[in-house]
């Protein structure tokens, strides 16, 4: 059985293709890319057909991380298809949560940060695209930190179908 997480940020250029690729390098690590299905996708369609951001592949790249990114909105009819629907920020939450056919399928929705249990307070991931280069470092150093707590989420959810 396969189990589909799906990264949502804005308009899919930055951080959620972000997550996206770092999530699929620990799936992989783990020896569970057989049996986890990743994507990610944008609450708006400004980007649709477009690339990654340059620096989001940069950092990416710089980082170990491959990228192979097409930007695309989020419909509500893939909630069906999904067992999880990670937010980059809680603005993507609530737009999610709203764009939920089923209550059930809002219930798939959760903050990324929320599986680092370091994060805090703010769970938010900021959006790096109106600013320089550091942003896209911190964003990844999020990511990363978040992608551990996920990875154990998923692999529990693997183990014991039921969670």
């Amino acid at each position: 059985m396969t189990y589909r997480v799906c990264f949502v940020c804005t308009g899919n250029i930055c951080r959620s293709p972000m997550a996206e690729s770092v999530f699929r390098a620990r799936v992989e690590e783990a020896g569970l890319d057989g049996r986890v299905e990743i994507d990610s996708a944008g609450t708006g369609g400004w980007h649709e057909g477009e690339a990654a951001d340059p620096r989001t592949v940069s950092v990416l790249e710089e980082h170990g991380y491959g990228t192979d990114h097409t930007a695309r909105r989020f419909a509500a009819s893939r909630f069906a298809r999904l067992d999880l629907v990670i937010a980059l920020d809680a603005g993507h939450l609530k737009a999610l949560r709203r764009l939920a056919p089923t209550e059930e399928d809002a219930h798939k929705v959760r903050l990324l940060r929320s599986y680092d249990p370091t994060a805090g307070d703010d769970l938010d991931v900021p959006d790096p695209y109106y600013g320089g280069r550091d942003g896209f470092e911190e964003c990844l150093e999020m990511v990363e930190a978040a992608s551990t707590g996920l990875l154990a989420a998923v692999r529990e959810r693997l183990e014991g179908r039921a969670a």
